[in-house]
């Protein structure tokens, strides 16, 4: 609370609602009552929940949301990590967090602000070891207050303690009676997803669910149209980030960077940050000065800029994106890049457009997908994906691949990509397409992708996270046959 200054006096009542509450000092005289201070730590753990409740019961992606609520936020760096690391540790590890906090509760069919609470509780008490349990309890007893359950404040508190309690007697599902939900438990996925990677990749599958992801860094390239391999060398060299050089072309490793996106290099146009298997998919292109490619579902414009740069802003781009405000983020790339050889347009990939067959010198079709390459990274995509889901994918994948091909010019490119590690949007996709279109073949991938990943590989290339230190995806280079 600020002190007063000499000779200022206190604001009045008005409107009939009482002044400051007032205490008689050892003088005689009125002074106020100390607010109570703030609980420590609990700015950190209102904004974690804040973020696991936007994702749990609004379906927010988890990595926008915590964007947005620590942006401005006025939280030190150390609350900003933590933070981080609560919303992701409770996302990645939810069912099986539920699966133990159903041990501890009399009704487990709890209202899910309630339960959010309990699952933020649960992760700091059994996954945190750096955090006290009392202080875990009681901030998630103050947070009851704060999103409009005093009443249940009593109710949280006693779980969270029969949790500390019980912690050491909890008991896990059989993996001989039931492998399924044992699997489900213990890699915290729905069963089905476990079932899926392991008819496609048999005990692999158990080291893909251990892997998580912690590394915090990004991948940079420069803009080759503004400078080249030395001067980005010599342009980092500038920086406090600390930095390791990829074995990807161009590519930089960088940790220990807050918020790149502000770096007046970045904003200048100078430098991008790009997946690995984002540059992976532009080089499999291996785009060539003047020609005409297209690039049917775009946004936000990584591949889409990086090909540019590589045909030094001659020939075209199509960069076509379904949603009129995923198009503008492809603009803004290409307007922050200095780019103007590519032509952003709001187009359903899926509608044929006779005009342009036959015309294209390479297609690029990243395609919607689950996404779950990017799993260890994005905890929050296995809890939205379902086998419904996953089926839609497939037909839409189809249904894009039979259409866009038919741009491709005799001798042309065609790329498939998603980033998936399930082989039903993957191998067994580009194996079907090259199947029904027997004009077209699989080829080499260029040389400007690393040899490791050209060995591995087979009906197109599959990366895997915990096996390649690159977030799970695929990729097949085909091309048009003249005859």
């Amino acid at each position: 609370m600020n002190e007063r200054k000499p000779g200022m006096s206190r604001r009045p009542a008005v409107y009939g609602k009482s002044g400051p509450s007032q205490k008689t000092t050892a003088h005689g005289k009125p002074g106020l009552i100390p607010k109570p201070a703030p609980m420590e730590g609990l700015a950190a753990r209102r904004a974690a929940l804040k973020v696991i409740r936007q994702v749990t019961e609004d379906g927010a992606y988890a990595s926008l949301a915590l964007d947005a609520v620590l942006k401005n936020s006025g939280l030190s760096s150390a609350d900003r990590r933590l933070v981080s690391r609560l919303v992701y540790d409770t996302l990645d590890r939810m069912i099986w967090l539920d699966y133990v906090l159903a041990q501890v509760m009399a009704k487990p069919d709890t209202d899910i602000k309630l339960k959010n609470i309990l699952r933020l509780g649960a992760c700091q008490i059994l996954l945190e070891d750096r955090i006290p349990e009392s202080a875990a309890t009681n901030l998630c007893v103050q947070l009851c207050t704060e999103n409009g359950m005093p009443g249940l404040k009593g109710v949280c508190n006693g779980i969270l303690r029969n949790l500390i309690r019980k912690k050491d007697e909890l008991v896990f599902p059989d993996p001989e009676k039931d492998p399924e939900l044992a699997a489900s438990i213990r890699y915290s996925v729905p069963g089905w997803i476990w079932r899926k990677l392991r008819e496609d990749y048999g005990d692999e599958a158990e080291k893909i669910l251990e892997y998580r992801n912690k590394d915090e860094g990004w991948l940079l390239r420069p803009n080759l149209t503004k400078t080249d391999d030395t001067g980005f060398e010599a342009l980092l060299g500038k920086k406090v980030w600390q930095k390791e050089k990829s074995e990807l072309p161009h590519a930089w490793k960088i940790t220990g960077a807050m918020d790149i996106s502000k770096d007046a290099d970045y904003t200048q146009g100078y430098f991008s940050i790009q997946s690995g298997g984002s540059m992976l998919a532009s080089l499999a292109m291996d785009v060539k000065r003047g020609q005409q490619i297209l690039d049917c579902c775009a946004a936000p414009g990584g591949k889409t800029c990086y090909m540019a740069e590589m045909m030094n802003g001659t020939g075209r781009i199509q960069a076509w994106d379904i949603h009129e405000h995923r198009t503008e983020l492809i603009q803004a790339q290409a307007r922050r890049l200095g780019l103007e050889n590519i032509r952003p347009m709001v187009r359903d990939a899926t509608k044929n457009r006779e005009e342009i067959a036959g015309t294209m010198d390479g297609v690029l079709l990243d395609a919607p997908c689950t996404g779950l390459g990017f799993m260890a990274q994005k905890p929050d995509l296995k809890l939205r994906v379902t086998e419904e889901s996953l089926k839609e994918l497939t037909e839409l994948q189809e249904n894009l691949l039979d259409t866009v091909s038919a741009y491709v010019k005799p001798g042309g490119t065609l790329v498939y990509s998603t980033c998936s590690i399930f082989k039903d949007e993957s191998e067994r996709q580009a194996e079907a397409f090259l199947q029904r279109h027997p004009e077209f073949e699989e080829v080499e991938l260029p040389k400007s992708i690393p040899e490791k990943y050209r060995a591995k590989r087979d009906r197109g290339l599959q990366l895997l996270e915990y096996r390649d230190g690159m977030e799970g995806f695929y990729l097949i280079r085909m091309k048009r046959k003249y005859d």
